[in-house]
């Protein structure tokens, strides 16, 4: 086995077909779950295909990398336009865990190493994404905010509005669904080593600051929904008295005309 191995994850699509890459490779997983596909390639060569639209290559070359995104093409559900990667060396040497800048080194190379070090190089490309997304929504927030500011209004009618709070809270369900940085792996339970390479690679790629940061974010984008919506309600309930008001003054002309008759 080499003593230095590449690791490259990137965010492909926003959604795996798990089933669908299973039956694609003749090989049985090495793990095999309904948000997550690990196998060995050969030549001590790893792959990890999350639900989430990330897969994590170890050990492989570029041509290597492309060809194998290729094959599983037609699993991949909403294919992103600009792929998101992340690129991590773990190396093995005698001593103690270290981890640096854009390297890990560990007492050994083997499987469960190589997959707890995938698994969080993923995550940590997930958050890329989801930050991504967030400030995005934000950004569209700050138009309806400004013209709100400017004009004293806003432009934005109520099913567009309802549309984008759909958005909203289809990106908080994903980032519960897909980022799992407060449950550690089952194999790390019973072994302290890769316990401790866990907790170190979620301190090494800021995990929790930067799902923290992203809440901070959707949280913000929450609370402006919340007074959009109540700006909204207040328009709709200020056209309706107006309906009413007019409704009352056409049946008062029509008894007045009434009576003049």
């Amino acid at each position: 086995m080499k003593n230095r191995v590449n690791l490259s994850a990137l965010l492909v699509a926003n959604q795996f077909d798990l089933k669908g890459i299973k039956s694609f490779f003749d090989n049985r997983p090495l793990a095999d779950s309904s948000t997550e596909l690990f196998y060995f390639i050969g030549n001590d060569k790893y792959q990890y295909y999350f639900n989430y639209g990330v897969v994590v290559f170890s050990g492989h070359t570029e041509a290597e990398i492309n060809q194998a995104i290729q094959s599983v093409k037609p699993y991949l559900k909403n294919p992103v336009v600009s792929w998101l990667r992340d690129d991590h060396e773990i190396s093995a040497q005698e001593g103690e865990m270290k981890f640096e800048f854009n390297r890990v080194v560990v007492g050994r190379l083997e499987a469960k190493i190589f997959r707890i070090a995938m698994f969080n190089i993923a995550q940590s490309v997930a958050l890329d994404h989801y930050h991504e997304v967030t400030e995005n929504l934000l950004t569209e927030i700050r138009v309806f905010t400004n013209d709100l500011e400017i004009r004293g209004k806003l432009s934005i009618n109520r099913k567009n509005m309802l549309k984008f709070i759909g958005k909203a809270l289809n990106t908080q369900n994903e980032i519960a669904d897909n980022i799992y940085i407060f449950d550690a792996p089952e194999l790390v339970w019973d072994d302290e080593y890769l316990d401790r390479l866990h907790i170190g690679l979620m301190k090494h790629f800021d995990l929790r600051l930067r799902f923290s940061e992203i809440e901070y974010t959707l949280q913000i984008i929450e609370n402006n929904l919340r007074v959009f919506r109540e700006i909204t309600h207040q328009r709709e309930s200020n056209t309706l008295e107006w309906i009413i008001i007019l409704l009352i003054l056409v049946e008062v002309f029509d008894l007045f005309i009434s009576k003049l008759l």
